[in-house]
């Protein structure tokens, strides 16, 4: 006889999602801190100058965005691994704070790129508003009387 299979559970969503969600940022934070020059010239790959095509270089500048995504990266890491609600929550408000005006800063600034490259930036950058408000759709916001409700 064969086995039903299983649908992933509601966490198991909301933590792949926050999992996903924390290493763009970490990979973004660690290129941006360890390796500034280089983010500067090639994000988000090589041939390609999403942030060199508005403004000239700063080390610190870089270096701050770097400190800044990888500390939501761990923010959002530590979510996934915790899944407490409140901590994820509070984990994706504070993205959004952070995603929000940064796609709407895009949203007037077309004019330095391709229209590929304003593709790119503008639907990678949605999805980053995106993903986290599907995941907080998917968080009881609910008050129950159990603990596992409770927690986090």
């Amino acid at each position: 006889m064969r086995e039903p299979q299983r649908r992933p559970s509601r966490a198991s969503w909301i933590r792949a999602g926050l999992a996903f969600v924390s290493l763009g940022e970490l990979i973004v934070g660690v290129w941006a801190l360890f390796l500034p020059k280089s983010f500067y010239t090639d994000f988000p790959s090589s041939g390609r100058d999403w942030v060199s095509a508005l403004g000239p270089y700063d080390e610190h500048l870089v270096r701050d965005v770097g400190e800044l995504n990888l500390a939501f990266g761990v923010l959002l890491a530590s979510a996934a691994v915790v899944l407490g609600r409140r901590l994820v929550q509070v984990s994706l408000l504070a993205y959004l704070v952070y995603t929000v005006p940064h796609f709407s800063f895009h949203l007037t600034q077309t004019h330095a790129f391709s229209v590929a490259d304003n593709l790119a930036q503008l639907v990678s950058l949605g999805f980053q508003i995106v993903l986290p408000v599907f995941i907080l759709s998917g968080i009881s916001l609910r008050h129950s009387g159990s603990r596992k409700a409770n927690e986090g």
